[in-house]
């Protein structure tokens, strides 16, 4: 793809998983690519396969790191860093650790970003959303709210920079074959483990986004289908995913079977 060849990447949490299949992607595309992700060994193994700049660490603090490392400028940067952690009965701790690490380190990224990218007319930011932050996902709450938040920050920041060069994309799949996903457990088995894809088919449903200058980037198209549907009709769509909760109930030991 011409717009990104020799463009500057960033690419949070990428040691592994959806962030190492989109780092090896922007190489292929010819990019120059920065790896982070907090396992040093795991970024350093990434951005040695691809001929990459491996810059380790929290993704909340890394832009300024990773522009030192690419020669002061940055093009696209993919907020891509996540966490799964907490469930119903998630403490105060898991919820604050999800909401630092699946919202603001988007924020804090996008704040250091756009002062240069405004200046200059131009930038790229590539939110790994969900489909959760779309619909939801049962027994994961906070999850699910975060990743509500992350897509209306790209949302938002979408609607009032695209006029001044900045372009947006949220990707929000369903299940990827993930580490994150199997550690979603019965839930992940249940909802996302039928339909999921490698992180190489996401990374290409990402280069063909970015290619037609999408904001909205569904790997999974379907779930176009089902965002419709929960907005068209609120109550068939939550006793829809009702349903689906006591299943989830009745598929795990211990869970209300009534």
């Amino acid at each position: 793809m011409e717009t990104l060849r020799d463009a500057r990447v960033v690419v949070t949490g990428a040691g592994g998983g959806i962030g190492a299949a989109l780092a090896r992607r922007f190489a292929a595309e010819g990019a120059r690519v920065v790896v982070n992700d907090l396992n040093a060994g795991a970024a350093q193994a990434v951005a040695d396969e691809i001929g990459g700049i491996a810059v380790p660490g929290d993704a909340s603090d890394v832009v300024g790191k990773a522009r030192d490392a690419l020669g002061g400028t940055i093009d696209v940067f993919c907020a891509n860093a996540g966490i799964g952690t907490g469930g119903p009965d998630a403490t105060d701790e898991e919820w604050e650790r999800s909401w630092d690490v699946n919202v603001m380190s988007h924020v804090r990224a996008a704040r250091e970003l756009l002062p240069e990218w405004l200046e200059r007319g131009s930038g790229r930011f590539v939110a790994t959303v969900s489909a959760a932050g779309l619909l939801t996902m049962v027994g994961a709450a906070p999850y699910s709210v975060t990743k509500h938040g992350a897509y209306a920050y790209a949302e938002w920041l979408s609607l009032t920079y695209r006029h001044r060069g900045i372009r947006v994309h949220a990707v929000c799949p369903q299940g990827v074959r993930t580490d994150m996903m199997r550690a979603a457990g019965t839930a992940g088995e249940l909802v996302l483990a039928p339909t999921a894809i490698e992180p190489e088919e996401l990374a290409d449903a990402v280069m063909a986004g970015i290619a037609a200058e999408q904001f909205l980037i569904l790997p999974h198209p379907e779930v176009a289908q089902y965002y419709a549907a929960r907005a068209a009709d609120p109550e068939q769509w939550i006793d829809g995913m009702n349903r689906l909760q006591k299943k989830l109930e009745r598929a795990t030991e211990g869970g209300d079977r009534t």
